[in-house]
């Protein structure tokens, strides 16, 4: 795992800041934030926006998309099919180093277009 960077320096922390306080309001838990699966030469890298534990138990895996309005179809729609493979890679990379049984697992999506902020929970699944 390779550490967070401070600061300005991370482009979008604002945004996951929004996104986190959002998600705790709702009752979910930070489990981890940026978690990331380093590059290697036969390995692609990835990395989780936020992790979270909702309430029933379910582990949440949250990317977090910011756009400055809904042109080309805003932040919910820049979560293609390229990008979903590499978050279920990552969270599958990240489910392998927890001891025991996988818990049920989701995938969210937290979308803030200008000043419009949308939660989606189950946005999309590993299938």
């Amino acid at each position: 795992m390779v550490g967070r960077r401070t600061g300005a320096a991370r482009p979008g922390e604002a945004a996951e800041d929004t996104a986190l306080a959002l998600l705790r309001s709702h009752g979910l838990v930070l489990v981890a934030r940026n978690w990331r699966i380093a590059r290697g030469p036969r390995a692609r890298g990835g990395e989780l926006d936020l992790v979270m534990r909702d309430r029933d138990g379910t582990l949440v895996f949250v990317e977090v998309r910011q756009r400055r309005g809904t042109a080309h179809g805003g932040a919910a729609a820049s979560v293609g099919a390229a990008k979903r493979a590499h978050l279920v890679f990552a969270a599958q990379r990240y489910l392998a180093t927890l001891d025991g049984p996988a818990p049920p697992c989701r995938f969210d999506l937290v979308a803030i277009d200008g000043d419009r902020l949308q939660w989606l929970p189950g946005a999309f699944d590993a299938g």
